[in-house]
């Protein structure tokens, strides 16, 4: 598959908006892909699909196609684990579920400005939500929030002072296990994709996975070194996995993760679209 004057087409399966802790709106994400020359996009924001009508709308007006997705965070043996549930059908079943997810989100971030307080910084839960603006909100807003303060210098500072898992302010997310992910994912009509195994990749954490469902694998993303992206794609093929890859796009103009930066061949989607009506094929049949 080619783009317009030859070159090659690519995607890329994995980016944020502002529906979630992105800092685009969806349709911004789209013209965004759009200038990058991408032929296709998956808009993945986690516990959410609120933006997905939008991009939608957005592609067909440029003519960029868009996969709705969304991004769930899960557990596997003390584990944490994200799963990418790719080409979504029934996206009203799913509101119910991820309406659940957004309010443990809520009460995580009203917990973290809770625990900031008691350690003398008077930041209120009203300015982490003007930060998330209506969206998923998550530890990213509580951040920038921290940064409007002049708390912290950046996101790394926050991290590491306050919002990682060693820092002050810190709060465990709520997690379900990645089987009941699998099958919120299949619920909805998608495909279950392991989002960005890097080093944890590996066949004894993977086998679980796959006797749960699991259609595929995020090959290629910003934190997969080469000998990650070749054993993944060595597993992925030995177990008939379905290849994925993005950039994990929250909105940044350069750096490590910028848009479309991974060059995620159109192939790998055309083997998703080819899963999917197998699937489809098979779960109609008499």
């Amino acid at each position: 598959m080619s783009a317009d004057a030859g070159r090659p087409a690519f995607v890329d399966l994995h980016t944020h908006s502002t529906a979630s802790d992105g800092t685009l709106a969806p349709e911004g994400v789209i013209e965004a892909a759009k200038r990058c020359g991408l032929t296709a996009l998956a808009l993945t924001d986690h516990d959410t699909i609120d933006g997905v009508h939008v991009a939608r709308s957005e592609g067909d007006r440029l003519g960029v196609r868009v996969i709705a997705g969304v991004e769930l965070s899960a557990v596997q043996d003390e584990h944490e684990v994200h799963l990418l549930a790719l080409h979504l059908t029934h996206l009203e079943a799913l509101e119910k579920r991820l309406s659940e997810l957004r309010a443990s989100r809520y009460t995580r971030a009203q917990k973290i400005v809770e625990k900031l307080n008691s350690l003398g910084i008077p930041l209120t839960l009203d300015e982490v939500l003007q930060q998330a603006n209506g969206g998923a909100v998550g530890r990213p807003h509580v951040a920038r929030a921290l940064i409007a303060r002049g708390v912290v210098h950046d996101f790394r500072d926050a991290f590491v002072k306050y919002l990682g898992n060693s820092g002050s302010a810190f709060v465990a997310k709520e997690h379900f296990s990645i089987e009941d992910a699998i099958a919120i994912a299949h619920e909805a009509g998608a495909l279950a994709i392991w989002a960005h195994p890097g080093d944890g990749g590996r066949r004894e954490r993977l086998e679980p996975l796959i006797a749960a469902g699991l259609d595929g694998l995020e090959i290629k993303h910003p934190s997969h070194s080469s000998e990650d992206i070749k054993r993944l794609q060595a597993l992925a093929d030995f177990f008939n996995l379905v290849p994925s890859g993005g950039s994990d796009w929250h909105g940044a103009p350069d750096g490590s993760r910028r848009l479309g930066i991974m060059n995620i061949p159109a192939e790998w989607l055309q083997q998703q679209d080819e899963r999917v009506a197998s699937i489809a094929s098979s779960t109609s049949a008499p």
